[in-house]
């Protein structure tokens, strides 16, 4: 063990070492200029974040060269979860190559509801995943340009920030890989990289933002990027399910001694603002019976894990394994026998606003989906084993529901949809 005497034999020393350090930290910060410490740390949901830049109309190049020379456009952020979901903050995934900033989320925001991305004019991120629709499609499948469709649903966009591996397989290892895939399908944007970085590159409102926000300007992976951010910052807030487990927590904990709280201030102060939060944003009688189902008998969180409802990987619940020629999921990535039909679990919360469900989109209710897994999914050589039958009561079922439906629902952030570049 290295002791103070042995480390600084004398006080002088000592002295002169801590004056040492105390040069270099100076020198390191005047070097690294003022924006040193200038890390803003924001909540994702607040409003500001997603709002657009003001004004009326398309976007014209003065308001958004007004909106890039103010500095704090650019700042890196350092964001934080809305209550409930921020349990999860352990599983937040911001690749150190591609930090948030209000002027890169304000970037993606134009893409993402921006058709210009696409071949003919008449695709978005948003036609596929738009925030009326729980940032899904109401579709079974997802439409892309001339009418076509793909073979699977549209998975929700929220929440992502949470994940790595993007897609119902996986195939895409991250937000910024998954965002510009769609650009250059066939049968969903129907464009190539090239002509979409070229578009931008012609308007003076994206190149001038692309030229401020990234050193390199317009590029094919900078718009993944940019359109990765936004993504980023759509997040589910608090839903009642977040107000009342804590409660429910206390009241477990400290049952032999809620009617002698006030002998400690402290906790029957705790106890109190649990209390008003519960009641300012309720859970019904069947939402609580549904919460503790999706806990106990339904088991619904073997899967639907953790502070966002989803552990993020991949099971073979059955969905369309009985076709003659059945989608394999995650097999078609990996090559691996065991994720023959699996595919990534979606989060619950706000579930009721992204159906249908399923990969496949072949189950158009909750109730549906309930059905489903009361039966055990469909019977085949990799199916889960933790799909059992649940021997579920008519009112349970109706229960689970109800969870979904009120328990786990919340607001988004505001978005502005309509504010994009004008025309070039």
């Amino acid at each position: 063990m290295l002791r103070f005497n042995d480390a600084f034999p004398n006080t002088l020393n000592f002295t002169m070492t801590i004056h040492r350090f105390l040069m270099c930290a100076a020198a390191t910060l005047v070097a690294a200029g003022p924006t040193a410490f200038a890390a803003e740390t924001v909540s994702l949901g607040d409003p500001t974040l997603t709002a657009g830049i003001p004004g009326d109309g398309p976007l014209t190049l003065e308001q958004a060269q007004r909106f890039l020379a103010d500095d704090d456009n650019h700042t890196e952020l350092n964001v934080e979860l809305p209550k409930g979901l921020d349990a999860a903050s352990g599983n937040i995934y911001i690749p150190e190559d591609n930090p948030i900033t209000r002027a890169k989320i304000e970037l993606g925001r134009q893409l993402y509801f921006d058709p210009r991305l696409s071949a003919d004019g008449t695709i978005s991120c948003a036609t596929c995943h738009a925030p009326e629709t729980g940032w899904g499609a109401p579709t079974q499948f997802g439409e892309g340009i001339r009418g076509q469709t793909g073979n699977r649903n549209s998975p929700a966009s929220f929440n992502r920030i949470l994940s790595k591996h993007q897609f119902h397989d996986g195939r895409a290892a991250s937000l910024e890989e998954q965002a510009v895939g769609p650009i250059a399908n066939p049968i969903e944007m129907g464009n190539t990289h090239e002509v979409c970085v070229k578009t931008l590159a012609d308007n003076p409102v994206y190149k001038a933002q692309f030229d401020k926000v990234f050193d390199d300007g317009v590029t094919i992976d900078n718009i993944g990027k940019a359109l990765a951010t936004f993504e980023r910052a759509i997040v589910t807030g608090p839903a009642p399910y977040d107000y009342y487990a804590p409660l429910s927590a206390f009241e477990k904990t400290f049952a032999e001694d809620l009617e002698y709280l006030d002998e400690e201030p402290a906790l029957a102060e705790q106890y109190a603002k649990l209390k008003e939060e519960a009641a300012k944003n309720p859970m019904t009688e069947s939402s609580i019976r549904g919460m503790e189902l999706t806990f106990g008998k339904a088991n619904c969180t073997a899967c639907h894990a953790g502070a966002n409802f989803t552990d993020e990987q991949f099971h073979n619940i059955g969905v369309g394994m009985d076709s003659e020629n059945p989608d394999l999921g995650r097999f078609e990535v990996t090559k691996e026998e065991k994720d023959r039909g699996a595919f990534k679990t979606p989060t619950m919360r706000n579930v009721a606003d992204t159906g249908p469900y399923m990969h496949d989109g072949s189950q158009a209710t909750l109730e549906e989906v309930i059905e489903w897994y009361n039966k055990g999914g469909h019977p085949n050589p990799y199916l889960s084993d933790k799909m059992k039958p649940l021997n579920l009561t008519e009112q349970e079922k109706a229960d689970l529901v109800e969870f979904m439906r009120q328990g786990l629902q919340s607001d988004f952030p505001v978005i502005e949809t309509g504010r994009l570049p004008a025309e070039g």
